[in-house]
């Protein structure tokens, strides 16, 4: 957060029980870890509730959450959600909220719906932007329209089916963007898991309900009930505000109050949500997810024992079961982990594995995935077993150590990953926030640590809370996620008989009045705003310069490129290690070999004692693939993996003796971790396709491109997938498991003999002086003793590249699709660079958002331009068409072309693009970010002369770009589309004139 001193704690000139305007301090406390300090305040007349983290970090973030608490699963507080970010009281204009993502340099923004809250929240490091977009989220959320037209575009609506042939009988369809969504997140198994599991756990309180809407149950909300939601939820009294960042508590409060507070007196929204009852005996329950006609179910059920645990407010209890998870489950050598995964009862812990501490009670879950129907009595039998045998003979004082420490490191780490910092300091607190429980405890837990620390010192502390959370704990279920092979067929024919009989029962003027609302719906989102009534940023606003971060001349530091940075006491390291010397048979294996180098164990220790060491000493500790394409004169793909640790300081010798006997004493001998990584990994992949298929989409389209697209496919697309499937098939034959792991030992040796040579490693450190000093020589150490042979690696691959552009359909499990398209164009260091990544910001927000989310129902439509790939895609997510959106992707260079947008939109469009370029990172990350520019030789002039163009694009040059590179023939774009098989065929016999069939391949 940009200061090598600590933080001179800044009160404010404020003290517990001053009041500033109509506000009460209820406490000051300083966060001495993170150089903070929280104010906690209440507001009189309303008794809103405001906490304030102040300190010197320019990334100020602003939040308003509300306890939501739904009686049934409509699915009102997700819509609810969308619909007052469709325009509000001063904001009169359909879509602020996304108009807003264009007209600032927001760092991140967006809404939240939980189980039991609702957020709005939003980061920026620009002072005009804060306030602009604070006035335009109170207004949003306080005094929203929350029009008829705006429920059923994000909620759901009847309309009529548009008919193929003339004559053809009319058909309803359900649509609107959050019933999509939901179609999409119910067809996952993790989702479908982690919700019918809370659900069963807490069947007497809002629990039972899903907050995000049951598809089946969705259209039966309506905008009477949508209103009244929020008249009873989203007012002051109900309301939590958060601030955080260097701009000043009194003027935020200033502006809420101004805007906001003075206009409502208290109520009692009566939303406080009751405790579960707890139970005298445990119980069973199973749900049900769909599973592809031609898959094998007889090993794809899911089974795990979950408990109700510990009150939410009680902050001790909350950190004992954390430490409990990260003993019990935390990793490889942890017990409960262990037993299961040797079990081979499944491949991999159970969707839901864990304990969540958001709700009011909290709750612990853990099992299996991929076991077979009748396997749950055995895995509950396991688990208590494996927990008995943990209370007798006594919990490792070693795992305790390494919990308590992954705890502590993590707590000490400041990043902005996955979110900025302010955002995930508010995420941490804010379920015991809601329910009333103590901020301070969440953000500052060396009270309940000196306390932990002092009640493990008796004898059976750990092992008498396992007996009574999870031993002697009736309030449990056994519960079994079951694949359904017919699953989805049935709730499509469900559907479509429900809405045959509605059609059928709907009189004349209803039908008409169904179309004439599609009709001018359809009207408002073609038309033109005004959006001026939205406030803006100007390009003057933008700072013109980039962030450069150069490495440091470190006395005592010789070997390694060094950043001395304040780093919050933690040592980064990171190690690019070339691939170009790798045998091409070897590259689809490289993700795997990434997994089994840290996770199989070396010559000197088992898999279990190394995980247990790097939980006790490191932050972390892995390999993970590149497969960039460099900025050097000929521009070639430059794959490798990168290998990186972090410890705290006073841990760097521990992390470097672990490095050390991984680099040099690597080991692939253990055929039976290798067997349960490789099924792990194969279950990981499986279950994110559908939560991530545009991902996965764009990558399948692209991946003819360049040689890198076709190795980022390769490695972390739909090919991976189906390479480490056919490793897993082999399983099935005794004689050929056997040879498979022979040849896996071998290839994965091959592997780690070419890789680890001394000119093959560029290591970087970045921390402060004494540490980095320690941190070189070890690494001067390691790299010494390492074999000298085939010099630097950093070069091109020899691999061939397919010429021929997919046109392909993937069949999964989804009742929604995904669909992508990509074509190449220039990379970074071109003149028209800049404007093709403004062209991707305008498609997105003036074409593809109208077009694919407010007209087509989906959740999102996007367009992408890669600066160093030089690829420009297409994709949409969880979107119910599929022939539709392709056909939208064609008419988008007709858009761009056509020039029908203003100089403002070319200005948003720029603020969106400078403000990805500006995003901040704390500094470890940075300096590691930095390095590898270098390493792929993209200097700052480069970075520098991108921004500086950006900055003078006005309309004549971004449609003398769109001129030369949007009018890209069909037959030069690749397109794939993920869905489930009917989608897929229908949309085979329904394609536009010119377009051949999709090709259609199994997942």
């Amino acid at each position: 957060m940009g200061s090598t001193k600590k933080f001179n704690i800044d009160r404010q000139g404020l003290k517990q029980g001053d009041t500033i305007g109509n506000y009460t301090v209820t406490a000051i406390e300083p966060l001495e870890e993170i150089d903070s300090t929280l104010f906690q305040l209440v507001h009189g007349p309303t008794g809103a509730r405001h906490v304030h983290i102040g300190n010197h970090d320019r990334e100020n973030t602003f939040g308003v959450a509300f306890r939501t608490v739904p009686a049934d699963s409509t699915g009102v507080a997700h819509i609810l959600e969308h619909t007052v970010l469709c325009g509000s009281e001063k904001y009169g204009v359909r879509d602020p909220f996304f108009s807003m993502l264009k007209r600032g340099l927001s760092t991140f923004m967006n809404a939240f719906t939980a189980s039991d809250w609702t957020m709005y929240p939003f980061s920026t490091q620009n002072r005009k932007d804060f306030y602009n977009l604070m006035d335009v989220y109170l207004d949003a959320a306080f005094f929203p329209k929350l029009d008829s037209l705006s429920f059923k575009q994000e909620g759901h609506r009847l309309e009529v089916k548009p008919t193929q042939t003339p004559g053809e009988p009319k058909e309803l369809i359900y649509k609107g963007v959050v019933y999509n969504e939901m179609k999409g997140a119910m067809s996952s198994p993790n989702q479908i898991m982690g919700r019918s599991l809370v659900a069963a756990l807490y069947p007497d309180t809002t629990y039972s309900n899903n907050s995000g809407g049951e598809p089946r149950e969705i259209p039966t909300l309506t905008h009477e009930a949508l209103r009244a939601f929020h008249a009873r939820f989203y007012h002051p009294s109900n309301a939590f505000f958060y601030t955080y960042g260097d701009l000043p508590l009194a003027d935020h409060l200033s502006i809420i109050e101004d805007k906001v507070l003075a206009r409502f007196t208290r109520i009692d929204p009566d939303s406080t949500v009751s405790a579960q009852p707890r139970w005298d005996r445990q119980t069973t329950a199973n749900a049900r997810y769909p599973l592809a006609g031609d898959e094998n179910p007889s090993n794809k059920f899911q089974a795990c024992v979950a408990w109700l645990t510990a009150d939410v407010k009680d902050s001790f209890e909350i950190l004992v079961l954390s430490v409990l998870e990260q003993i019990l489950l935390g990793n490889a050598a942890s017990p409960l982990r262990k037993a299961l995964i040797d079990s081979n009862l499944g491949s991999a812990l159970s969707d839901g594995s864990g304990f969540d501490p958001d709700m009011r009670d909290t709750m612990f879950a853990c099992g299996l995935k991929d076991v077979a129907g009748d396997a749950a009595p055995k895995v509950e039998q396991l688990i208590f077993e494996t927990l008995g045998q943990l209370v007798e003979k006594g919990v490792d004082r070693t795992m305790v150590a390494s919990a308590i420490h992954q705890i502590e490191f993590h707590k000490k780490e400041i990043t902005n990953t996955p979110y900025p910092f302010g955002i995930k300091l508010l995420l941490s607190f804010t379920g015991p926030w809601i329910h009333e429980g103590d901020v301070l405890s969440c953000l500052n837990f060396d009270h309940d640590l000196e306390r932990l620390n002092r009640e493990m010192a008796i004898d059976g502390f750990f092992e008498g809370r396992i007996r009574r959370y999870f031993l002697d704990n009736p309030h449990r279920v056994l519960f079994t996620l079951v694949p359904d092979q017919e699953m989805e067929k049935t709730e499509e024919e469900q559907t479509r008989k429900e809405l045959a009989a509605t059609l059928a029962a709907l009189a004349p003027e209803n039908l008409a009045r169904i179309e004439k609302d599609a009709a001018t719906l359809a009207h408002l989102q073609d038309a033109r705003e005004d959006l001026s009534v939205l406030p803006t940023l100007e390009i003057s606003d933008i700072p013109p310069d980039i962030e450069a971060i150069k490495p440091d001349q470190v006395e005592g530091v010789t070997r390694s490129t060094a950043y001395n940075k304040p780093t919050s006491g933690i040592l980064y390291f990171s190690c690019p290690t070339g691939l170009g010397a790798l045998p091409e048979r070897l590259f689809p294996l490289v993700p795997f070999f990434c997994q089994a180098f840290t996770g199989a164990g070396t010559a000197l220790r088992d898999y279990a004692e190394m995980a247990e060491r790097m939980d006790l000493y490191t932050g972390g500790i892995g390999l993970t693939p590149v497969s960039g394409t460099g900025f050097g004169q000929v521009g070639e793909c430059l794959p490798f993996v990168t290998l990186q640790g972090k410890a705290l300081d006073r841990n760097v010798s521990k992390l470097f003796e672990i490095i050390t006997e991984f680099v040099s004493k690597y080991k692939f001998t253990d055929h039976t971790r290798l067997k349960n990584l490789l099924v792990q990994y194969k279950s990981s992949l499986e279950g994110s396709i559908v939560a991530s298929g545009h991902s996965y989409a764009i990558s399948l389209a692209a991946r003819t491109l360049s040689i890198a697209s076709h190795l980022a496919e390769m490695w972390h697309g739909i090919h991976q997938y189906h390479y480490i499937k056919g490793l897993c098939e082999r399983l099935e034959d005794p004689a050929k498991e056997k040879e498979l792991f022979t040849d896996l030992e071998r290839d994965l040796s091959t592997m780690a003999d070419l890789l680890f040579k001394r000119e093959n490693l560029r290591p970087a450190i970045v921390g402060t002086p004494s540490s980095l000093i320690v941190a070189d020589r070890l690494i001067a150490a390691m790299v010494d003793a390492l074999p000298v042979n085939h010099g630097d690696q950093l070069l091109p691959p020899h691999i061939p590249l397919d010429k021929g552009l997919p046109f392909e359909g993937w069949i999964t499990s989804t009742q929604v699709s995904f669909v992508a398209q990509a074509f190449t164009t220039v990379r970074m260091g071109h003149a028209d660079a800049p404007a093709l990544a403004v062209i991707a910001k305008m498609l997105r927000s003036l074409y593809l958002h109208r077009e694919i989310r407010e007209k087509g129902g989906a959740y999102g439509g996007f367009a992408t331009y890669s600066t160093q790939e030089g690829t420009f895609s297409f994709g949409s997510y969880r979107d119910p068409n599929i022939r539709r959106t392709i056909k939208v992707y064609q008419d988008a260079c007709g858009f761009i072309l056509g020039g029908d947008y203003t100089e403002d939109d070319i200005k948003e469009a720029i603020l969106q693009v400078c403000a990805e370029i500006d995003k901040p990172e704390t500094p470890g990350p940075a300096a590691i970010k930095a390095f590898y520019r270098d390493v792929l030789m993209l200097t700052d002039e480069r970075r520098k002369q991108f921004k500086s163009a950006l900055l003078l694009l006005d309309k004549p040059r971004i449609q003398a770009c769109a001129e030369r590179y949007f009018k890209t023939a069909e037959t030069s774009k690749g397109t794939a589309v993920i869905s489930g098989k009917d989608p897929l065929m229908a949309a085979n016999e329904n394609l536009a004139p010119g377009l051949p069939e999709f090709e259609i391949h199994r997942i």
